[in-house]
């Protein structure tokens, strides 16, 4: 394991790490176990797997669901919360890159 005295492992800062119980992700978000996995059923977050196939979830992960949590919420049907989250998703990485782009000229 890769280890910086200063910061800890690595994967501590790694938003992609798979850190989270399915009971800690939905205790987090305030949430159900059942609303976790309608998310991976609508193939929104899927999430890795333990050796003893439990799901493990990361903090990018956790961050979608508490999107979909809020817009659920809101009265957005789940599947249509999925869609718009993953076009946020999309813009924000097409505006990331960009900017990227536009800094290197």
């Amino acid at each position: 394991m890769n280890s910086d005295p200063k910061t800890g492992p690595a994967h501590f800062e790694d938003d992609d790490y798979p850190a989270y119980t399915m009971g800690a992700a939905a205790e987090m978000l305030g949430t159900t176990p059942g609303f976790l996995r309608s998310l991976d059923e609508a193939k929104l977050i899927t999430p890795q797997r333990s050796e003893g196939g439990h799901r493990r979830y990361s903090r990018y992960q956790l961050r979608l669901a508490a999107r979909a949590r809020e817009l659920v919420d809101q009265g957005t049907a789940l599947d249509a919360a999925c869609r718009i989250i993953i076009l946020e998703d999309q813009l924000a990485e097409a505006l990331k890159i960009n900017e990227q782009m536009r800094t290197q000229h």
